[in-house]
């Protein structure tokens, strides 16, 4: 592996895979990097929002993600203070369905889509930091097998796809630009032998709960709450599934007594902090994508529409960078991508405060306005290119 590429991506997940996929369209040599194999699960409650429909479709996958069993979601009950509303999802932006498929499914058939148009993957290898050149410029990667054999990949551009987490950003101590607390909890567990309607929304005193159908008949069932209430839960309960489902009927609980005649079919999955931060996006010799760049709480279930944005944004940058445009491509990338993010960002931190239910609606319907402006924009996107 000592040829110098145009590109190594460290992550091979949604933002890494969409990255990886759009630069191997438009020719340029690309590794994928990533410890874990695919296909393999991730913590996520992986419903993807229209923005991310529209450029499944337009990249050529909406179908096989379809075809994998993964439901097509074709309505949205939110409920509230006694209240239930039920609307279609509309023929908007070219989809006129919504999807939650499993990361077990979603990320391989990306990853697949990109190794179908050139690029090469590199599983069960852990980078351990970023290589630099002598003028202080990023110049590859480092890192090793589970063997422990030593792995060293030189590429012109160094991609962060690793997550909130990411090695990348703190090998190149990417700077903290906005962070607005992590005081959010978000726990779910799958759920089988029921019959789904749709997407459901549950919106109660600090507290918001939901269904995602998903492959295999089962749901992805979810419950958000303020860190310190989930702590507190997690205290008092016998076990973290008695503590889930505690939390559960406190915020949905008509939905708790549905679940008690299904199934649950796996443990319960999640996190207790949830950071809302942004993160310089760019430096001499690499950039960041996905969660390693920018991460929001997932109350809003942005998060994989989020990562496959920003891959095209990225990817677009990467090229003109890669065609003699230089680092001012990524940091016109760092613009595009901030403007981009803003209304849902801000929403998303309204939400995580848990206001009272009247103004969580209220926010919660902004919010599917700026999601549809989103979904609208991406119609005419920053980068089309056809699949090999």
């Amino acid at each position: 592996m000592n040829a110098l590429h145009d590109v190594v991506i460290v992550g091979g997940r949604a933002a890494g895979a969409a990255t990886a996929l759009l630069l191997a369209r438009l020719g340029h040599d690309v590794v994928v990097v990533d410890r874990a194999t695919f296909p393999s699960d991730t913590v996520s409650t992986h419903q993807l929002a229209r923005a991310g429909v529209v450029q499944l479709d337009r990249w050529g996958l909406l179908g096989a993600v379809l075809a994998s069993g993964a439901p097509a979601v074709r309505q949205v009950t939110l409920s509230a203070a006694g209240t239930s509303v039920t609307r279609t999802v509309k023929h908007t932006a070219g989809v006129d369905l919504l999807v939650a498929p499993r990361r077990t499914v979603l990320d391989a058939i990306v990853l697949d889509a990109a190794v179908r148009a050139g690029a090469r993957d590199v599983t069960g290898v852990a980078v351990d930091g970023v290589r630099f050149d002598g003028a202080g410029r990023v110049c590859g990667v480092a890192g090793h097998r589970a063997s422990g054999a030593p792995v060293s990949i030189a590429a012109r551009y160094v991609v962060g796809a690793d997550g909130l987490r990411s090695v990348v950003a703190r090998s190149v101590t990417a700077e903290v630009l906005e962070d607005h607390g992590d005081r959010g909890a978000a726990q779910y567990a799958y759920y089988g032998g029921l019959p789904w309607h749709g997407i459901e929304l549950f919106a109660a005193e600090r507290a918001f709960a939901g269904v995602f159908p998903t492959n295999g008949g089962e749901a992805c069932v979810w419950v958000t709450t303020p860190t310190e209430d989930a702590r507190a839960q997690r205290r008092a309960a016998p076990s973290r599934a008695a503590a889930f489902e505690s939390l559960l009927r406190r915020a949905a609980p008509e939905l708790a007594d549905r679940l008690a005649r299904g199934r649950r079919t796996s443990p319960v999955a999640g996190t207790l902090r949830n950071p809302n931060i942004v993160r310089r996006a760019h430096g001499p010799g690499w950039a960041l994508v996905g969660d390693a760049g920018y991460h929001r709480d997932p109350l809003t279930g942005h998060g994989l529409s989020d990562a496959y944005r920003d891959a095209e944004l990225l990817a677009g940058a990467l090229d003109r960078a890669l065609r003699g445009g230089g680092d001012a491509a990524l940091a016109e990338y760092q613009r595009r991508r901030d403007r981009a993010l803003r209304d849902v960002f801000d929403l998303t931190c309204a939400l995580a405060a848990y206001p009272p239910v009247a103004d969580f609606v209220e926010l919660q319907q902004q919010l599917a306005r700026a999601l549809d402006a989103e979904a609208q924009e991406l119609v005419s996107p920053p980068l089309v290119r056809s699949p090999r």
